[in-house]
């Protein structure tokens, strides 16, 4: 009924002939109707494909029919089995398509899920830089477009994709040899038919192309011609993807069982018989030069030949499913009346399940074969895992790595470390990149990071770059130098000043301590004091009550003291002009006004203090930019209007208190205290000046240490000008310290 076409091996033609026979002695499948065929060997040409594709369908051929006499048959086939390759189907897919065959059917899963498997293999081993070579055709192109569009989605690089067919001039071998050579990705990709590869693997032996990793397709994973050409074992530990072992009962008895004398096949088989035994029949037509003759009864077990090789009995078994598929397809067809099952599905005598998808596809899995030798020299192909892509993405590849032998790492870099990422090498593919440090504050604490992430305000990177610390606190500390120097040059102040106090204390009935109004003397070295003393509230952690008491207590006693001197200045003027005949000016001045000038002076100042801590006041603050490593802990001004308020009224009396001393420097006196006031004044104005700019541009702690400099100097300043030269008469020069001395009337 149908003719049916193999080309290639021989074996394969007795697969499909031990399948007719079946089919036309069976009595469920086709009853009464055989099964006749026509065999071509395309002798793996494209264009003789093509050539006998189309003498079978024209013209009228005597049909051989097994087991009956032989019969003339219009040559149009019902189908056609072949071939083994992808490039020999598709030129007969393509030709037969315009004389309607309905359907192009693989009993091979397609070359998609097998190029989409080869790169999930190299994915898994965690091959990300790798060679490809394919052959020149389209089994080879076509794979190898679906391997590398599958490995670009999983993260694998192509360092160099070559083609190749077996006709190519040796330079293009040495081309090859020479890019594998200059590569640096030890895993090669080799979708090649097994004719390809065999002519390669002869150069790569003379070259010892040897120490690669070899990933193969299932043309030639599985082929033992090819694993006895590897001499230097150069493909030792390959591993690929190959049709899963399968048994067809009977197939392997018929193959070695068959005669020239009583095969079906009469002529093919007869010169098959003559190479293999180097002998000739009688009624020969072979010119071969023998003077052997053959009987047909030589031993076929006796030789080393690829006919007596079952290890592609895969293959067999899809020609025998074949020609069982298109058996149950006329079966089908026969028997149907108006309504047909058009579809295909039925199970083998070995439990074989056979149906075709949409695409006239079988349902795609493979076995995992690892090349593995063994002692003798011999190359054993084991399995070693699954793929089946109709599972979930988790289970669609099973491996057994203890059982493997491959080469551990193929990578264009290595991995970065954990506290570097990755940045792409310009001009090379995405897998060819740098190994760059993560910037300060910034880690990556996973390998081969894309990206490196900041840290949070409060952390910094380790020296590693790996994790983010928490930063260190810094603040002008007691127990740091700086802090330790400017709280003894305090506490020296103080005691400084009391010294002073006692001093005046011990001798204030002496007229040096009574001129210039003694009560404002004792108020003004206690102003000292709390000057000095509040310098120590901007040493240590800030805190809420220590940021506002800090600007608070500095204000107010600055006030205070520069209020005193204001007073004893106008006292100064005051005492002189009172001299004068007629003047009243010193009962609108005495005691009770300059009590009065002091506390109105000071109050102003709480009241503006009062203002700024209502409305917004001082406040602790961490401050994560100044010191990129650490948090420097500061008071916030809260409001810079009150702070510059309180240092603006502060300075405004310390002008009008310069003033007033300038005017009474010259005034007659031995002891005049507004010389000493006037130059004072000159210091204190030139520190708060200079602080200004110094403050400003000082970075954290620093900048309270600034200011903290500035109220020690002025004080010192103050408490030295002032009071210092007092002193020295009090201790050192008692006979100064009279009343007609200070009057400047000199001693009868």
């Amino acid at each position: 009924m149908g003719i049916l076409y193999w080309g290639g091996y021989l074996q394969f033609a007795q697969a499909m002939l031990f399948a007719i026979e079946e089919v036309n002695n069976s009595t469920d499948l086709l009853p009464g109707i055989s099964l006749g065929y026509k065999i071509y060997d395309n002798c793996g040409s494209v264009a003789r494909s093509a050539g006998v594709t189309l003498a079978l369908a024209n013209g009228n051929e005597i049909v051989s029919i097994p087991s009956k006499t032989s019969c003339t048959r219009a040559a149009y086939v019902q189908a056609i089995i072949g071939a083994t390759s992808s490039p020999t189907a598709i030129a007969v897919a393509a030709v037969i398509g315009p004389f309607f065959y309905p359907s192009f059917l693989r009993t091979i899963p397609s070359d998609y899920y097998q190029s989409r498997a080869l790169a999930h293999l190299v994915k898994y081993f965690g091959w990300t830089w790798v060679g490809a070579i394919r052959s020149s055709n389209d089994y080879g192109n076509n794979g190898m477009a679906t391997f590398t569009e599958t490995a670009q989605q999983l993260g694998i690089c192509l360092e160099y994709s070559v083609s190749f067919f077996r006709t190519d001039p040796s330079d293009k071998i040495q081309e090859i040899i020479g890019i594998i050579k200059a590569s640096t990705s030890r895993v090669i990709v080799a979708f090649l038919s097994r004719a390809d590869l065999n002519v390669l693997l002869h150069e790569f032996l003379y070259h010892n192309l040897s120490g690669y990793q070899w990933i193969g397709s299932e043309s030639w994973i599985f082929d033992s011609q090819t694993a006895e050409m590897d001499i230097h074992h150069i493909l030792d530990g390959s591993i690929g993807l190959s049709i899963p072992k399968a048994h067809v009962t009977g197939l392997r008895e018929f193959i070695l069982d068959e005669k020239p004398l009583n095969s079906s096949n009469n002529g093919l088989f007869t010169e098959f018989w003559e190479a293999l035994f180097n002998c000739k029949f009688r009624q020969s037509k072979s010119s071969a030069d023998t003077q052997r003759e053959c009987t047909g009864q030589e031993d076929v077990t006796g030789v080393q030949n690829s006919f007596i090789d079952m290890s592609l009995m895969p293959i067999f078994n899809n020609v025998y499913k074949g020609v069982y598929a298109v058996a149950h397809a006329l079966h089908n067809i026969l028997s149907c009346n108006k309504t047909c099952n058009k579809t295909v599905h039925f199970t083998t005598k070995e439990g074989d399940e056979v149906y075709f998808n949409e695409n006239g596809d079988p349902a795609a899995k493979y076995e995992i074969i690892n090349w593995q030798p063994r002692e003798n020299g011999i190359v054993e192909f084991v399995t070693v895992g699954l793929y089946n892509p109709s599972l979930v993405q988790e289970k669609q590849l099973n491996l057994q790595n203890q059982s493997l032998i491959w080469v551990p790492v193929s990578v264009c870099n290595e991995k970065c470390p954990p506290g570097t990422h990755k940045v792409h090498q310009k001009g090379r593919p995405v897998c060819c990149y740098d190994c760059i440090r993560c910037a300060e504050g910034e880690i990556s604490n996973i390998t081969d990071s894309v990206t490196c992430v900041r840290c949070l305000p409060e952390f910094w990177s380790n020296e590693r770059r790996d994790s983010c610390i928490k930063k260190e606190a810094v603040f002008l500390s007691y127990e740091e130098i700086m802090g330790a120097l400017l709280t003894a040059a305090s506490v020296f102040g103080a005691y400084m000043t009391i010294g002073v106090i006692l001093i005046f204390f011990k001798y204030r009935k002496t007229p040096i301590v009574r001129a210039n109004n003694s009560e404002l003397s004792f108020l003004l070295l206690f102003s000292l004091i709390l000057c000095f003393l509040c310098s120590l509230t901007f040493i240590g952690q800030p805190s809420d009550w220590s940021c506002m008491f800090r600007h608070v207590a500095f204000g107010i006693t600055f006030v205070l003291c520069i209020s005193c001197l204001l007073g004893k200045t106008i006292v100064v003027l005051m005492a002189f002009r009172a001299t004068r005949p007629g003047s009243s000016v010193q009962k609108w001045f005495g005691q009770t006004q300059q009590r009065l000038c002091v506390t109105a002076f000071t109050l102003i100042q709480v009241v503006i203090c009062i203002i700024w801590l209502t409305t917004s006041p001082p406040f602790p603050f961490k401050n994560f930019k100044e010191i990129k490593d650490k948090i420097t802990l500061e008071c916030a001004l809260g409001s810079a209007v009150g702070f510059w308020a309180v240092l603006g009224y502060i300075g405004l009396l310390a002008i009008l208190c310069f003033i007033f001393a300038f005017l009474a420097r010259k005034l007659p006196d031995n002891f005049n205290e507004a010389k000493f006031i006037t130059f004072s004044m000159l210091i204190f104005c030139a520190v708060w000046i200079t602080f200004i700019p110094a403050y400003v541009s000082s970075p954290g702690k620093f900048s309270v240490a600034v200011e903290i400099f500035a109220i020690l100097a002025s004080s010192f300043g103050l408490l030295i000008c002032i009071f210092i030269p007092k002193c020295y008469i009090i201790l050192l020069k008692p006979e100064k310290n009279t009343k007609k001395h200070i009057m400047g009337k000199k001693a009868p």
